[in-house]
This record gives C-alpha cells, structure tokens and sequence, in this order.
C-alpha cells in the first residue's frame, strides 16, 4: 500500500524537560510528560488516543510500558526500534494505520534519563567477535572511519566539519531551551580534546536526559482543530548494515535510498526545502547527509558547508533548534529533528524561525550510519 501525499498531518508536538532530569524521572516518566504536553497544544486527550508508537532504549518494551504508564489501550501500536531513525519509521507507520483507519489519533513517543544515569545503563553495547576484540570507543570510532576515509578520497578537512558544530551553536544560541548557552569558534572545535581521531570532544554530539512527542491525525480532522498542522508530504526509509565492518562504502550512506523515496513522494527536490533537519551525532554526518541526499554532490560536502553556509544567514537553514550537537542530544535525536521540522512550517520557532518557511526536511539516522529514514513536511499551502 502506497500512501497518499498529505492524507495525515501532525498537529501537536513537544518536548519533554530536557538537559539533566531529576534522579527519580524514568523514561516513561519523560514520554508521558510530552505526549500529555503535545496533546494540550492541538485540543486533544489522553482518551482520543489509540495509536500508540514509541521506543527507547532503556525499556526493552516501550509501547507497553508507555500504553501502561498512560492507562490506555491503543488499537494499534509500534515498538520499532532501529535507533535514532526510528521515529521517522514509525511516523511512516503511523501514515499508513491512519489512511487506512485502523486508528485516529496516533502518538509517538520517546524519553531518555541517559545523562542521569551510567551511560552502559543507558545503552548497554552488544558483544561484535569481529570487532570487540579491537576495543574501538563506539559509536564515536565508527563515525571517525567514515570521516577519516572522506578526508582521504575527497580532501575533507577537520576545519570543515568544524563548521558544522559552529554553525549549530550559533543556531542554538537562539533557542532558549539549549543546553549549550556560550558561543563556539572552529578553532575551539579544532582544539578540543581529541575523542577518536579525527573527532575531537566538540566533533561529538551532547549527553542529555529528554524525550519528545508527535500527535497525528488525518487531514480531514487536522483542520478543525484550531492549530496549524504541518501535513506529512513524503517519507523513505532504508537499512544498511547493523557493524560499521558491514558498511558496503565508509562515505555513502542508504540516505541516498530513503531521501529518493522521500523527495518522489512529496514531489519536492532538496533545493525546494525551506528547512532542513539532519541528525548531527558527529560533526561528519550532515555532510554524508547532504551529499546522499542530493542537496550536494558526493565529495562535496565539506567545500558545501565553509564560510558559515549553515548557520543563521547562510545559504542553508540547517538543523535550526541548534542540533544534537548544541541544543541536545538524549540518545536517540530523531523525534526531536522532526518536531523542529515541524515547528518551522507551523511558524512557531520564535527567534530562529526560517521566514516563509513552506517545506521542511527531517532526516534521522540510527546505529553506526545503519538506518536512515527521512522525512517531508509542508505548510497547508502546500497540500
């Protein structure tokens, strides 16, 4: 089954408390604070709620933990989880239950305490016999090959992929809800501690606690709710490898499937995005994003992203809520991309608001560059 273009639309969105949480918070505690607060913004009630669509990584069954927690019993409901791309999976998922009536109000949720507790508690790693044994820092190691073998075939630069953390703070430095509140130089980039080379510490994303929530309707229902519903127009998903020794190519990812399949869908190009919302765990793969998904091309990430092009001003408005590498990061970032995508064509990002902004563009990643699911949203005016 194919679905329509514009046939649903997310109509609440919000984050829960994010940065550090008081040490009693849970992950459902988290979950259940945003859907109640993105359920307030679009009119509706815990009880009109019957598609349920959430994971984390410290509940081993989130939709049965979360429909417990919240004392409903949801008609259909998704635990999917392949990282931090999983939420654009399951928004995909909750296209298709909607269209097809199998539910009317869905949610989808996520929560993370992983800054309160210990990072193994948070996300404990699976034992690899062909790469435990090397004892790499993962996933930071598996993002430094992919960057080192980009300098290597196409000239990349440390000083290029610095200005992808630059241009995010000074993103973030317009969102009050920031963890990071101080502004950033490349060569304060380039002259952090070194992590995994070629990444230093501001080469990697934050460790917060937060969460976040989506409320999705159909179209028909989604204009008579006094909000202004960012229509969902396209989406593609695609999964590579699960081990990084698995990738077929360090430096092209499956986004180059999951981003055709989004852009036929939606009937969009990359050019036509008002907004764009890549995830940003490390400072390389928004420029592996934007060469596989075509807004640049393959090689020319690191020359597309110099002299500021993706800060406030710049020829690219990217990753405007500040980035998981600025604004926050509680493990798996891809709800929190797409809520941004979302605000942008709702017109509701106050400070950092992208004028006019019509078309907006979330892509989430999950695992070692493993899934990649993408994501487009539009204005009413352009359903």
């Amino acid at each position: 089954m194919t679905p329509q273009r514009g046939s649903v639309a997310v109509v609440g969105v919000a984050e829960s408390d994010l940065g550090r949480v008081p040490d009693d918070m849970t992950p459902a505690d988290l979950m259940a604070q945003a859907v109640a607060r993105a359920l307030a913004e679009c009119n509706l009630r815990l009880e009109d709620v019957d598609g349920l669509f959430a994971t984390t990584s410290q509940i081993r069954m989130g939709p049965l933990a979360l429909a417990e927690y919240l004392r409903i019993r949801p008609r259909v409901f998704d635990g999917t989880n392949i990282g931090g791309s999983s939420f654009q999976a399951h928004l995909a998922h909750a296209h298709l239950a909607l269209e097809a009536g199998l539910c009317d109000v869905a949610v989808i949720a996520y929560g993370s305490t992983q800054r309160s507790v210990s990072r193994a508690s948070a996300s404990p790693r699976e034992v690899n016999p062909w790469e435990t044994p090397y004892r790499p820092i993962l996933p930071v190691s598996a993002y430094a090959l992919a960057a080192a073998r980009h300098m290597h075939l196409y000239g990349t630069t440390r000083e290029q992929m610095a200005e992808v953390a630059v241009a995010a703070r000074a993103w973030a430095l317009k969102n009050p809800k920031s963890w990071e509140k101080e502004p950033l130089s490349i060569d304060e980039v380039l002259s952090a501690r070194m992590i995994s080379t070629p990444l230093g510490l501001r080469d990697c994303c934050l460790v917060t606690d937060g969460g976040g929530a989506m409320v999705l309707v159909r179209a028909e229902r989604a204009r008579d709710l006094g909000v202004t519903p960012a229509y969902v127009l396209g989406h593609g998903a695609a999964l590579g490898h699960q081990s990084i020794t698995g990738m077929e190519e360090l430096t092209t990812t499956v986004a180059a499937q999951s981003g055709r399949a989004a852009f036929a869908m939606a009937g969009a190009t990359p050019a036509q995005m008002d907004a764009t919302i890549l995830y940003d765990a490390f400072t390389i793969t928004p420029i592996l994003f934007l060469e596989d998904l075509g807004y640049c091309a393959k090689g020319e990430g690191g020359a597309f992203v110099e002299g500021g092009a993706l800060a406030p001003g710049g020829r690219l408005a990217m990753n405007t809520n500040g980035g998981g590498l600025s604004y926050c990061h509680p493990g798996m970032w891809g709800i929190l991309g797409m809520i941004e995508a979302v605000r942008q064509v709702q017109g509701a990002c106050g400070a950092r608001q992208v004028p006019g902004a019509a078309l907006a563009l979330s892509h989430g990643n999950g695992g070692v560059l493993s899934s990649q699911c993408t994501v487009i949203f539009g204005a009413p005016e352009t359903v």
